[in-house]
């Protein structure tokens, strides 16, 4: 009788036939696939991995600097006194020390720029996933991976995805 329950609770769940039918007042996002699939988020990702490339770039642009210098130090160092070495070898523990910290800069520039992308485009999907709600007669969005069970009609993520593109490209007019 368990396995009868168990059989005919996945095809309540998963028949899309009888889940269209369904008043849905609770609606299911995935909403990492809104960003990543709508050309709105694809273009934002894209443009934030083109910057964390270029900031990637120039650390290893200046590590082999900075490499090259530790080892040209190293390397003249029995023709120098120790007080020369000694103010050689500060200079560039300070130097380095600049570097890391205009490096830990340039990486939470980096951050903010990718959280705030992130905010304007919730912002501008918000008005578009409310639309759907209010289309659907839905009182709530969840995120899916806060759902344990649902029906798949409930699920609005392609949807969204679709309309989103149609609402705002990839989101620069």
């Amino acid at each position: 009788m368990t396995w009868l329950r168990v059989v005919l609770i996945w095809f309540l769940l998963a028949s899309p036939v009888a889940a269209q039918d369904l008043d849905t007042p609770i609606l299911i996002i995935n909403r990492e696939r809104v960003f990543f699939e709508t050309l709105y988020g694809r273009r934002l990702a894209a443009e934030l991995a083109e910057q964390a490339a270029e900031v990637q770039a120039e650390n290893e642009v200046i590590v082999q600097t900075l490499t090259e210098e530790e080892r040209s130090l190293t390397l003249r160092r029995p023709e120098m006194t120790p007080q020369e070495f000694r103010a050689e070898a500060e200079a560039f523990d300070l130097k380095v020390q600049d570097v890391r910290r205009a490096r830990d800069a340039k990486t939470v520039e980096l951050q903010l720029a990718n959280t705030e992308a992130r905010s304007v485009f919730e912002e501008r999907v918000q008005t578009i996933l409310g639309a759907m709600m209010i289309e659907r007669g839905a009182s709530m969005l969840m995120e899916e991976r806060n759902v344990f069970l649902s029906v798949r009609a409930a699920n609005v993520t392609d949807a969204a995805i679709a309309r989103i593109d149609a609402e705002l490209g990839d989101g620069r007019q």
